[in-house]
């Protein structure tokens, strides 16, 4: 589904991305694993277009998307999630929701509210609530709803667990988990091993902006040596 191929990006004349690379198989989960200041971050704009790769290859389904404007590269399949969740506060959720809506891809049944509310219970009894009314954990659920909203291919999920508490941490990853029953093919960057470890299929872990670990989630949690070495603090 996408394929990342020594992928070079900066900030100003700082280089972040040292030549990165990687895969997500289609209708899997990809965790993207580091410390602060790794790199995740910038790896998960440059997908989506908010920084420019200065080298490599972005293939998605196939097309070669690096270069592309951000509003390009969303109609092509690519749905991404920030950190910063960036709801539009003054709508109301079904409102959000709306914003987000695209046609139906391949024949595959389009996202509707309703399948959404299925897929958060919290959203359908907030639904006429306006976005700036609601928890941090209620507005990262509506953020992915919304993004869903554009039946993406692939979603990219920018540290969804952070900051959330115990209860919609819970719920996040049962609603990755249904994402991945139904066949959606996700890649999230996060710092959280344990959540991590609960939705992925597969990991790949970035360090000052290169690869410096991949494998299966499973692999990953025998390997203690390299937890050690790449993501304690």
């Amino acid at each position: 589904m996408l394929a990342v191929e020594e992928l070079h990006s900066f900030y100003g004349r700082a280089h972040i991305l040292q030549g990165v690379s990687f895969a997500v198989a289609p209708g899997a989960v990809l965790v993207l694993l580091g410390r602060n200041g790794a790199g995740k971050s910038t790896t998960m704009k440059s997908l989506i277009g908010l920084v420019r790769p200065a080298r490599g290859r972005i293939r998605l389904a196939g097309a070669d998307i690096a270069g592309w404007e951000p509003h390009r590269i969303a109609r092509a399949g690519l749905g991404y999630v920030p950190e910063e969740r960036r709801i539009f506060t003054e709508l109301t959720v079904l409102e959000n929701l709306e914003v987000g809506r695209q046609p139906a891809r391949d024949g595959r049944p389009a996202w509707t509210p309703e399948a959404l509310f299925a897929l958060f219970p919290n959203l359908a009894e907030l639904r006429h609530r306006p976005g700036g009314r609601m928890s941090g954990g209620e507005q990262q659920m509506l953020t992915i709803a919304r993004t869903l909203m554009g039946n993406p291919r692939l979603l990219l999920l920018d540290e969804p667990s952070e900051g959330l508490a115990p209860v919609i941490l819970e719920q996040m990853a049962h609603a990755i988990l249904a994402l991945k029953a139904q066949g959606v093919t996700v890649l999230l960057a996060e710092q959280n091993l344990h959540f991590a470890a609960r939705v992925a299929d597969a990991a790949t872990v970035i360090e000052t902006g290169r690869i410096v670990w991949a494998g299966s989630m499973a692999a990953l949690q025998a390997d203690e040596a390299a937890r050690r070495a790449h993501l304690q603090v």
